[in-house]
């Protein structure tokens, strides 16, 4: 074996496997598998225009060149992003940590429970700072949680403002100016009208629906917002605000003065800067919003025996459900960050918390008053991190200051940002002085001691306590530390444990070697809206990522911007409606999506202003054509685009995809291709070839980004050369097209630094590898199939009985006695695995995705499990709810226990085959009460002995 190849090493099945393999499968050769699964109209008969692979020490050397190119400037830029200190212990522990990073978003909460506390620990800590009683588990960018506050409070207006019109927006002119940008693309397609203007000037009316405002200002000034609010409260109208969260240890907390919804970024609390991302976003609001808030909760409900245990609470919100009757399209978050945001202040705790906010504000006291003795103006009279400075030439300063490799913020010709950090030291305020007074020809005078004044008014300072429970105060010590993140790591089941074959989700290896730049501060300590000259490494990282893309789809351009799967729908319909407005078509505003769809496209789609038509499926789970027929044309003058994920959510290579897509383009629509089944696509076919118009890519799946427990995620654009001018833009940093439409994500580049590991992904394994393991992916899934079709029946298949890189495994005929898909689900956790895809996208089924980083040896173990389980199933009586099946999981506690009264052995339950003695994984807690989570909705770390009868 070539030790130098990383194709080798990502890949699982050994050369000596495929061949048995292939044969189980009922073909001679991968040629005759991919030539039975893909119809040969969509065939890519050339191979991918990519560099030679490189290993992963070439790669490493590489990679170590391009860090190189990027120049780390001591920034004061701030605008929400600020240098900070990651604790060793959280790099190392959690970051570094596949335990981690290689987890799935907890719906199987049996095997989840240890990022579901440190989520529930985050979302303590953001309720206790803002001072809102509800928080979710992160959002994407504090961009979009503004957004998504916009669109919640539009969504629950009062029935008076619905019947007034009330479409009105006010947006204080002191808020970020890439917030504001995110808000313009996202209130266009709805109809609300941002009013931009003053706090102090704004008189609000019937109108209005809702106001943002940000805390400190985008300049650094703290605001007194009493009189705001009580105009804005005595007409109904809902109040967001865009807090700096380090500033609330000393500020008084929006909830304690009329806030309705509190928003910002976590980046502060032990996050590199990244180039922009990623970084949690933080979203707490009041009691009353608790039904309509978007994304995930964590929330706490009982198991089987009444012990507490913790669930992502409220369900049935989620987009798969409603479908476009969401009002979010939120499907991924930024689990990873928040867990390492929320640990930042589990070891600190609230008086390490105050020290750094302390440490920030009082050197930015002591900046003030030393530009005072120089006679430099500064503006601001109240601040927490961020002076006002008025010099003379700021273009002199900006060329000054970054000779001695320093940023500063230009707000215009005279005026300069300076916004101080976590990281900043008494002799860099001597450093900042020694420059200002250099440029302004000013004698700096001889230190003396420096008396400093109290800026922040009594009325706006923080009386409350925060951060009081137990788990804030317990763990200051390294090794403490360390213990409570390892004992929380043992409560999950993540990739280095087993197999994770979630349909739709492609967990595949997120290899170290990818991995190992996320640590290095020539990669995190980039400042997004640092000058581009920079960050050179990062523009050949990303330029030679997006030109690999294209070449991937097909496609002219590429968007690195949205920072999530829904994200990157949303963009791509709205580059086609900027697209078909540019080309006097504005009257388009009928999207077709078939019924089998994820739920995020209808809900991306009326995000974007577009009227949701369904498309019928057949028996056989394709899109009805005919039906399909009839609605383009019965739609042709307001026909859009179409929604089409391919292969499609049933896994199947449709051979009439390019009928489809031809009909679309007949009636003056546009196709979208939904690129979460990519994997099975790489170098083999491509979005171009079917007759596709923009795709949006999950580089968390098909590219190797880790899923993280349920985010960061990737979910770039790809489009042709008429939907290219149109790629988003950013207000800060030029980028997109000639006719950009307004941002997507708050960065220019959204979540950079993760796409160094598609970068990696697609350099180690080459045009080669790439197909290689498209290959095995759909050898893997068709392996699976062959196995499990002796036992379960397969809903779905290709015309020639191959499916592509996943399957539908249906268990209804076994609601007969007694069982649902569930009970397998949470059996197959006594087996060590992680359950497929539950009841999607058909209810009663498990769709599985073996992706191509499997071997044979555990394809083998996981369909020998599920075998197992049908003899259990066929075995037992299940309609008294004690059976085996009923019971799952079993926990260490309930088999230790003296009383047994289960008709069934302890070693079956626990030990029901050979293999699993070997490395037992124990879930930590029995069944979740799912019902009684939502009935006594608990977010926050309450004492549990509260809320456990």
């Amino acid at each position: 074996m070539r030790t130098d190849f990383f194709q080798n090493r990502h890949i699982g099945p050994r050369e000596k496997d495929i061949q048995p393999m292939l044969e189980t499968c009922g073909v001679s050769s991968i040629n005759e598998l991919i030539d039975k699964t893909i119809p040969d109209n969509i065939r890519l008969h050339k191979e991918l225009n990519l560099p030679p692979a490189m290993s992963e020490q070439e790669f490493t050397a590489h990679i170590l060149d391009l860090e190189n190119h990027n120049r780390e400037f001591k920034t004061y830029i701030g605008l929400g992003y600020h240098p900070t200190v990651m604790p060793g212990v959280i790099q190392r522990n959690i970051l570094e940590n596949p335990g981690w990073y290689t987890a799935y978003t907890p719906y199987q909460a049996e095997i989840s429970q240890g990022r579901l506390e440190a989520l529930l620990n985050y979302q303590t800590m953001i309720s206790d700072l803002t001072g809102l009683e509800l928080t979710n588990a992160s959002l994407l960018d504090e961009g979009t949680a503004a957004a998504e506050a916009m669109i919640m409070l539009y969504n629950t207006r009062s029935r008076a403002q619905k019947k007034a019109g009330g479409l009105n927006f006010f947006v204080s002119d002191t808020l970020f100016p890439q917030t504001l940008a995110v808000l313009k693309t996202r209130s266009n397609p709805l109809g609300i009208n941002l009013i931009i203007d003053s706090h102090e000037n704004i008189q609000f009316d019937e109108s209005y629906f809702g106001a943002i405002i940000q805390y400190p200002a985008e300049d650094g000034k703290i605001y007194d917002y009493t009189d705001f609010v009580a105009k804005a409260k005595a007409k109904d109208v809902n109040i967001i605000v865009a807090a700096d969260l380090m500033s609330l240890a000393l500020l008084k907390p929006p909830g304690e003065w009329g806030a309705d919804v509190v928003i910002g970024s976590t980046q502060r609390f032990g996050i590199p800067m990244s180039y922009g991302g990623p970084a949690a976003a933080y979203f707490s609001t009041t009691e009353k919003f608790k039904r309509n808030i978007p994304g995930r909760i964590i929330g706490l409900t009982k198991d089987a025996d009444g012990k507490p245990a913790l669930r992502m609470a409220l369900q049935t919100r989620e987009q798969h459900i409603k479908r476009e009757k969401a009002t979010s399209n939120i499907c991924t978050a930024q689990v990873l960050l928040a867990v390492m945001s929320g640990m930042y202040g589990v070891y600190h705790g609230p008086e390490g918390i105050k020290y750094i906010a302390n440490h920030v504000h009082d050197l930015t006291r002591l900046l003030d008053t030393k530009l005072q003795k120089l006679g430099i103006e500064q503006i601001n009279e109240t601040y927490f991190d961020t002076l006002k400075v008025k010099v003379n030439d700021t273009a002199k300063i900006k060329a000054l200051a970054e000779k001695n490799e320093i940023n500063f913020r230009i707000i215009d010709k005279e005026t300069l940002g300076i916004s101080l950090h976590e990281i900043t030291k008494k002799e860099d305020v001597d450093e900042i002085c020694r420059i200002l007074a250099k440029s302004e020809n000013i004698a700096v005078p001889a230190a003396s001691d420096t008396k400093l004044s109290n800026v922040i008014p009594v009325a706006l300072k923080r009386t409350s306590d925060f951060m009081t429970h137990e788990v804030f105060n317990l763990y200051h010590s390294e090794t403490e530390m360390m213990r409570y993140i390892k004992k929380l790591e043992n409560r999950d089941l993540a990739l280095n444990h087993s197999m994770i074959s979630l349909g739709s989700c492609t967990m595949k290896l997120n290899s170290a070697t990818s991995m190992i730049p996320m640590s290095w501060h020539s990669w995190g300590d980039i400042h997004p809206f640092a000058p581009k000259d920079q960050a050179k490494g990062y523009e050949i990282a990303l330029i030679g990522l997006a030109e690999a893309l294209n070449e991937i789809t097909g496609f002219a351009a590429t968007s690195l911007q949205p920072n999530s799967g829904a994200q990157g729908e949303y963009a791509g319909l709205m580059v086609i409606r900027a697209y078909l407005e540019s080309i006097g078509q504005s009257d388009r505003s009928v999207v077709l999506i078939p019924a089998s769809a994820h739920g995020t496209n209808p809900a991306s789609a009326v995000m974007a202003g577009y009227d949701v038509l369904v498309v019928n499926t057949t028996g056989e789970g394709n899109i009805d054509v005919e039906d399909l027929k009839k609605k383009a044309t019965a739609h042709k003058d307001t026909l859009a685009a179409m929604m089409i994920t391919y292969p499609s959510t049933h896994g199947v290579f449709e051979a009439s995809v390019k009928e489809i897509t031809q009909i679309i383009h007949d009636n003056g629509g546009l196709v979208y291709m939904d690129g979460a089944n990519m994997n099975a696509q790489v170098g083999l076919t491509n979005p171009a070839l079917i007759g596709a118009d923009v795709c949006h890519l999950n580089l968390h799946k098909t590219f190797a980004i880790p899923h993280g427990g349920g985010g960061p995620g990737v979910g770039p654009i790809c489009c042709t050369k008429d939907l290219a001018p149109f790629l988003p833009g950013n207000p800060l940093v030029k980028t997109g097209g000639e006719k950009a439409i307004t941002a997507i994500s708050s960065a220019p580049y959204g979540s950079a630094l993760v796409t160094i590991i598609s970068y990696a992904y697609i350099k180690m394994l080459g045009a080669e590898g790439l197909k290689r393991s498209t290959e095995i992916a759909i050898l893997n899934a068709n392996y699976l199939k062959s196995i499990l079709s002796k036992d379960y029946n397969i809903l779905y298949t290709g015309e020639k009985g191959f499916v592509g890189h996943e399957m539908i495994v249906d268990f209804r005929e076994f609601k007969n006695r007694g069982i649902e898909v569930v009970d397998v689900a949470k059996r197959l956790m006594d087996y060590g695995f992680h359950a497929p895809t539950v009841s999607f996208p058909v209810h009663g089924t498990l769709m599985v995705e073996p992706t191509e980083s499997e071997n044979k040896k555990e394809l083998d173990t996981f369909a020998a499990a599920l075998s197992q389980i049908k003899k259990e199933i066929m075995a037992q009586e299940h309609e008294t709810g004690n059976s085996i099946l009923k019971n799952a999981p079993h926990t260490q506690e309930m088999i230790v226990k003296t009383n047994w009264s289960y008709p069934y052995s302890r070693e079956e339950a626990v030990f029901p085959m050979e293999y699993i003695r070997e490395n037992k994984f124990w879930p930590f807690v029995r069944r979740v009460d799912e019902a009684y989570g939502d009935r006594h909705l608990v977010c926050s770390c309450n004492p549990i002995e509260d809320y456990i009868d």
